[in-house]
């Protein structure tokens, strides 16, 4: 593999510097509308909800936009990001369980269509927000319902502890909540919410969130004296990253989705019209590219480490997650294995590891290294640790790029210094 999006990869690197982000925007594109031809439904209204925390900038709203997704935001600057970007706001979903009163205030502002209500504390500051003025916003109410996905498991059992949403099982602080958002006719309460992982590969676990949903969608409209109209189902579908994952077809999980949710909603006689989701990392993260150049080769007694000029500051999820990852030499890529490397950073942490052990060929300083599937939380949770300025990020597309993101220059890492 010697190019990305038709383009040479020495080249973007000779363009664009080191440490960069490459996005192959004709895959952000694919996968685009695969969720938004693959969700649809005879039965409900449906919803693609990019989920903006796994990459955030103008020029991404702007494509979402393109494809009629709505957009998830967690926090003030997100939701900043796509003002300035001119996305319509009516279609944003605003998350997050400690929403300040400034960012609430600025999401009434900006005319956010629906505020996703965390706790009660939330409700009353939102109420208290909303009243003697002509704001009017839907809400859907987080829950935690008891299923916690992990990678290659799901355990169904009350996660009594999670940050996020007021569990099923918690009726006194839910009955609160329904109260405050019935004081006024300001707040049109139209849905549930619920997250129950990242990275899932059995589309099992989407089975049982589904059942658990419409059950409590229906047990809140009869007990609870609700209406409820939406149900929001979260994100989590997975991504490639190594050989060791195997995510289960956009096609396949939405089919299953849509299935049960009909299923369910016949059995239970809800009048349920509405059914999101929120894919973020599966639109982004196989799209992505962190170019390196190599610096220094080492050996220590038991390690071959090859040094790269970006690490943990760029892509924190191998120290932060022990993530793994793939990568090749550009132009190497024919070349037999010379011997096991360990990638390393060039942060002041030991544990700025890139990658523990991958087999490639005889590595030089100079070399380009290109690390896969990068796309997902990667520039989004980069840091300035060690003063290291953040990288540029390009759209590639047959063969043309364009910078959306321009790397930050020492001057701009200094520029809020006084």
């Amino acid at each position: 593999m010697s190019e990305i999006g038709g383009m040479n990869i020495q080249a973007i690197a000779q363009k664009y510097g080191t440490p960069c982000v490459v996005y192959d925007e004709n895959i952000l594109r694919n996968r685009l509308r695969e969720f938004t031809e693959n969700f649809r439904s005879d039965v409900f209204q449906t919803d693609v909800i990019y989920a903006s925390k796994a990459f955030n900038c103008k020029a991404m709203i702007s494509l979402i936009s393109e494809y009629g997704c709505g957009l998830d935001v967690v926090s003030g600057g997100e939701l900043y990001t796509a003002y300035k970007a001119g996305y319509d706001c009516s279609k944003i979903f605003f998350h997050g369980n400690n929403k300040t009163p400034d960012e609430i205030r600025m999401a009434l502002a900006c005319g956010v269509g629906t505020i996703v209500v965390d706790n009660v504390m939330e409700a009353e500051e939102l109420l208290n927000q909303i009243k003697d003025t002509d704001y009017h916003v839907n809400v859907f109410l987080r829950i935690n319902p008891g299923i916690e996905a992990h990678t290659h498991k799901y355990i169904v059992t009350a996660h009594v502890d999670s940050k996020f949403g007021i569990s099923v099982l918690d009726e006194e602080e839910i009955r609160e909540a329904v109260k405050l958002f019935g004081s006024t006719d300001r707040i049109t309460f139209e849905g549930l919410h619920a997250h129950i992982g990242s990275q899932i590969f059995d589309k099992q676990a989407y089975t049982e969130l589904v059942k658990k949903m419409f059950a409590f969608a229906a047990k809140m409209n009869s007990e609870y004296g609700t209406s409820l109209t939406a149900v929001n189902l979260g994100g989590g579908f997975a991504a490639y990253y190594t050989k060791a994952d195997h995510p289960v077809p956009i096609q396949e999980v939405c089919e299953e989705i849509l299935k049960t949710s009909a299923e369910e909603n016949a059995k239970y006689g809800n009048p349920i019209k509405r059914i999101l989701i929120e894919p973020g990392r599966s639109i982004v993260a196989e799209a992505g590219y962190n170019l390196y150049t190599v610096g220094y080769i080492k050996k220590t007694p038991n390690r071959l480490y090859a040094f790269v000029d970006g690490g943990m500051s760029d892509n924190i999820r191998p120290a932060l997650y022990q993530a793994e990852y793939d990568a090749f030499i550009a132009g190497k890529e024919e070349e037999e294995v010379f011997a096991d490397y360990t990638i390393a950073g060039k942060c002041c942490e030991s544990g700025d590891l890139l990658i523990q052990s991958i087999p490639l060929p005889e590595v030089k300083k100079g070399d380009i290294l290109v690390m896969k599937t990068t796309g997902a939380y990667g520039y989004s949770m980069a840091s300035h640790y060690n003063k290291l300025p953040l990288p540029a990020a390009v759209f590639v597309r047959n063969g043309e790029d364009r910078c959306v993101i321009e790397r930050e220059s020492y001057d701009h890492l200094i520029s809020l210094e006084k």
